[in-house]
């Protein structure tokens, strides 16, 4: 047997540690960290980060949003140069052309400013369509019904955005909690983890498909999808079209629970922070996760018979799914790295398994979710809760979670412009409904375990 060539993860430094800035999650971290130290220095000295985190306002009429940019167009252009300048910095230690870089994240910055600016009519609200999902929307149409020019693509990176923001969007979760919640999270996605992969993989071997190509749709079901994908697809050996045929199963899918699970959850009438564990059991990508979260957290208030906050939606959603189930990158990249090594593939007589892999496959952005946790955690350490509320929240969290919201919106557009949903037809029913036994797996273990079985953990959540 012929040994499959072997790709390299996007999260695999090797060297030293000037490594991790040849690659996303490095970068990633330390854009995120920048933001969360800076906003927490002005925090201490009396001032914040709210002239740069510039946002549209919620309007009516349009003259609201022209009032708005006569008044605060240096603060856009301010945060304009920020996110270019950082994003730029970090692909050209990537190795990528800032030349192309510029004038095509520029369009996607002006791009953005307009769907945020849709995301925040009244119209939009009364919906709870979020930013972010409108900007999946946008992108999804724009790709599937006009095209994408060539040009804009250096611009579209997806997965940068979304690592960012989630360092980004640990400055919101503060480490006592993490530590309350994590073990419970932990466990729960361990759980969907093992049962998910191994219906999915088993189903795939028995319609027919290789060991590799079964494994990469396993483990994209299983983790995080698009990441954990690329990821093992490179452990395991599997071919270029079955990492991406992979990737286009786990980005519909994922784009259908962005509806559908919100729309359940709001008809059973589940507690915010229920749905946001089941989301987190039952999505496969961070994005679309968090935009599901962030849809049916915008229902605590406003329809009667879903109790809990937003932020517990938001909060249990990234415990169990990025706390929880993308740790499983990992463990999953190992163990798959020594079947496919023993196992599946020829390998000199008297070698052995590299057991280093499941550091080089960690997702080591989520090393920076915890980091900006414990910075903000130290920074309102002195706070009691009414503290906290009344200083915390509007001069520091409020700030880094708008800027967040920026980073998601960068991403979920880069994700909508770069899918094609046609690709799917050339793929053969087999990989989709193997995927698609796991999803009813998924989302029927993630409702037990959930609802039934830590049901009254997820409800109290931060309280």
């Amino acid at each position: 047997m012929t040994t499959p060539t072997r790709s390299v993860s996007p999260n695999e430094p090797s060297g030293g540690p000037t490594a991790w800035f040849a690659k996303e999650d490095g970068w990633a971290i330390l854009i995120g960290l920048t933001i969360v130290l800076t906003g927490s220095v002005l925090f201490w000295n009396g001032a914040n980060l709210r002239w740069l985190a510039a946002l549209p306002p919620k309007w009516a009429s349009p003259s609201q949003v022209a009032a708005d940019l006569v008044t605060h167009w240096p603060r856009y252009g301010a945060q304009y140069l920020f996110w270019l300048a950082a994003f730029a910095i970090a692909l050209r230690a990537l190795g990528r052309s800032i030349g192309t870089f510029v004038p095509a994240f520029s369009f996607l910055y002006l791009a953005a400013y307009a769907i945020f600016v849709l995301g925040q009519w009244e119209g939009a609200v009364r919906y709870n369509l979020e930013p972010p999902l409108v900007a999946l929307f946008v992108g999804l149409a724009v790709a599937n019904l006009i095209g994408v020019p060539r040009w804009l693509a250096p611009a579209l990176r997806g997965e940068l955005y979304i690592k960012t923001g989630i360092v980004l969007l640990g400055a919101t979760v503060p480490l006592s909690l993490i530590l309350l919640a994590g073990p419970i999270a932990i466990v729960q996605a361990s759980i969907v983890s093992i049962v998910t992969f191994a219906v999915i993989f088993g189903i795939a071997v028995r319609l027919g498909l290789d060991r590799p190509f079964a494994a990469t749709l396993g483990v994209g079901g299983a983790v995080c999808g698009v990441s954990a994908a690329i990821a093992v697809a490179g452990v395991v050996g599997a071919r270029k079209e079955q990492a991406s045929i992979t990737i286009s199963i786990v980005v519909l899918w994922a784009i259908a629970m962005i509806f559908a699970l919100p729309f359940v959850a709001r008809g059973l009438h589940l507690p915010t922070g229920i749905a946001g564990a089941w989301i987190g059991t039952s999505e496969f990508a961070d994005a679309a996760g968090i935009a599901a979260a962030q849809t049916y957290g915008g229902l605590a208030g406003k329809v009667e018979g879903i109790s809990g906050t937003a932020d517990q939606a938001l909060q249990a959603f990234t415990l169990v799914k990025v706390v929880g189930r993308d740790v499983w990158i990992g463990i999953w990249a190992v163990v798959l790295a020594i079947v496919a090594t023993t196992r599946w593939e020829e390998r000199p007589a008297g070698s052995a398994p590299d057991i280093r892999e499941i550091w080089r496959r960690f997702p080591k952005f989520i090393l920076g979710f915890f980091l900006a946790s414990s910075v903000v955690t130290a920074a309102t350490a002195h706070y009691d809760l009414a503290g906290y509320n009344k200083e915390a929240i509007p001069n520091l969290i409020a700030p880094i979670k708008d800027l967040r919201s920026w980073a998601f919106i960068f991403s979920f557009l880069s994700i909508g412009l770069t899918t094609r949903i046609r690709d799917l037809a050339a793929t053969g029913r087999k990989p989709l409904i193997a995927f698609t036994a796991g999803v009813a797996v998924n989302l029927a273990l993630g409702y037990v375990l959930s609802v039934h079985l830590f049901g009254a953990h997820w409800a109290g959540l931060g309280q």
